[in-house]
């Protein structure tokens, strides 16, 4: 595993409730037909005993991208034989100058992290944890630019080892400081970046069982070992997830997992494709980690269910009917049943009951992309805009056009959906204008609308942009570099980086017949006015 043991500092924690499976509330309005229908679907299929079974049959004849990406349903069980070492490593952090955490990676390997981080700021460690996913230079410089740089622990996460915006990260932060005791890497067996670790004397080097994918990663190594930086009692939230896991071996009736798949698996097949929540404030950076997991992992051959998180409540009449809702925690919908909308609500009383969440809505989307017909477990759209962003880098910039905002919106109809995509310092004033704008424009049309920052949506809700329906228009908002940050050993800098991304994704939604352009800012923010 690579993890050096530090001396214990551990705190007395917070008492925890008893493990326990909250039963979701369902309000299937329109389709409870369907619901029933897709309960029968897994019954027949024999789909949760084939799921538990590592069956790869149940999506796909091909075991290639399935068989090697069921781990995740075993992972919490080794991740107990490993908490007294990941603390142990946490606590050696804590007491030897380190006074901050940033973990750099992309997609899985940043998301879950960052639900930890905004959650649980009360840990027995309390080490502050950013998350660095972003290419604009100005959000890499205001992590270096801090007095307390020297004193940051880097974790750098990537299961393949060779993630661009990571390894650029990574040769821009050992430039800076380049202590290996400051450095961790978590990463798959055999990786260039495990063997990079290892040459520098990296403060630890933690492989990852490789047969997990990344956006199933949440309870392994890339998940806990920066909860346990942040203080997370790890055999609490462990506990939740025995507790689902067991709940999600049951017949396909009494099933949260199999249950939450075919509510949300019918509600698509019905037309209602776009998964509305509304979660709780303490829980709030959840969304995310759920709207990268159904995003790339359903959005396939055409389907898919569409998360909109974020999206401000408008009145239940105002919304069409290609909606469902679920709600987390104590957030609510207001009248939206009434209004004929189907509506599943997850209690949450405990933030420790993530670990049994994550794996309700893992075993959830595993299932429904059987119901869907695709294969959970790949992304093969994430691919092709990786591949055009490196084609970009190689031969230089495209001349790209900026169109007028008002022929794009001219092209949304009932049923869309409105993608913004925004090429700026996610921590800026710019980001949450154009974020409210995006909403204000998209509640005016009637349509279902979603905020991606690049590069971050690449690894997340670029599989379903690209992959799902083809129901998307495409808004790109690409931000001004005033100062750029140089890439240690590369050609280009992180504006370079962004722009390439950005372009190698406008591009590929080209390819693909997709209706997408790049506006200004200016005109995004006009016309919400």
């Amino acid at each position: 595993m690579g993890l050096p043991a530090g001396p214990s500092a551990r705190q007395d924690v917070v008492a925890v409730s008893e493990p326990s499976v909250a039963e979701a509330r369902e309000e299937p309005a329109g389709i409870a037909g369907a619901v029933e229908t897709a309960l029968g679907d897994l019954v027949a299929a024999e789909a949760v005993e084939r799921l538990w079974n590592g069956d790869h049959t149940l999506w796909q004849d091909d075991p290639r991208e399935v068989a090697d990406r069921l781990g995740w349903l075993h992972s919490p069980a080794e991740m107990d034989d490993r908490v007294g070492e990941i603390e142990s490593f946490a606590d050696g952090a804590a007491s030897n100058g380190i006074t901050r955490v940033v973990v750099v990676g992309m997609g899985g390997s940043s998301l879950f992290p960052e639900v930890m981080a905004s959650t649980f700021t009360d840990g027995a460690r309390g080490l502050p944890l950013h998350v660095l996913d972003s290419t604009d230079p100005a959000a890499v410089a205001r992590i270096a630019d801090t007095p307390d740089v020297a004193e940051t622990l880097f974790v750098v996460a990537s299961k393949s080892g060779t993630t661009i915006e990571t390894r650029s990260h990574l040769d821009y932060f050992w430039n800076l400081v380049p202590d290996p005791s400051r450095f961790v890497a978590i990463t798959d067996p055999g990786t260039p970046l495990a063997a990079l670790a290892r040459d520098r004397g990296f403060r630890a080097v933690i492989e990852n069982r490789p047969d997990i994918g990344g956006r199933f990663s949440a309870l392994s190594h890339f998940g806990l070992v920066p909860a346990a930086l942040v203080g997370v009692d790890l055999t609490a939230l462990l506990a939740e997830a025995h507790a689902m896991l067991a709940a999600c071996r049951r017949p396909v009736h009494e099933n949260p997992g199999a249950r939450l798949a075919a509510f949300v698996a019918a509600a698509a097949r019905s037309g209602r494709d776009k998964l509305t929540f509304r979660i709780d404030p303490t829980v709030e950076a959840f969304g995310s980690w759920l709207e990268q997991l159904l995003a790339e992992s359903t959005g396939k051959n055409g389907r898919g269910i569409l998360p909109v998180t974020g999206e401000p409540a408008r009145p239940a009449a105002n919304y069409g009917p290609d909606r469902v809702f679920a709600t987390v925690g104590r957030a609510v919908v207001e009248g939206v049943a009434e209004a004929g909308h189907p509506v599943v609500g997850i209690p949450l009383d405990d933030p420790h009951r993530l670990g049994g969440e994550v794996v309700r809505w893992e075993v959830a989307t595993a299932l429904a992309g059987y119901l869907l017909g695709v294969n959970p477990f790949d992304q093969p759209d994430v691919t092709a805009a990786k591949e055009a962003t490196s084609r970009v880098l190689d031969e230089g910039l495209p001349e790209i056009e900026e169109v007028p905002l008002v022929a794009l919106l001219e092209l949304v109809t009932p049923g869309d959906y409105l993608a913004v995509q925004a090429y700026v310092d996610p921590g800026s004033e710019l980001a949450g204008a154009l974020t409210t704008a995006a909403y204000a424009v998209g509640e005016r049309f009637g349509v279902a609308t979603t905020v991606g920052i690049g590069p971050r949506y690449l690894h997340s809700t670029g599989q379903f942009h690209k992959g799902g329906p083809s129901s998307g228009v495409f808004v790109q908002v690409v931000g001004d570099d005033p100062h750029d940050v140089e890439i240690p050993g590369r050609p280009y800098g992180f504006s370079m980086l962004k722009q390439a991304q950005a372009a190698g994704d406008l591009l590929t939604l080209h390819d693909a017949g997709l209706r997408a352009g790049r506006v200004t800012a200016d005109a995004l923010l006009d016309a919400a006015r």
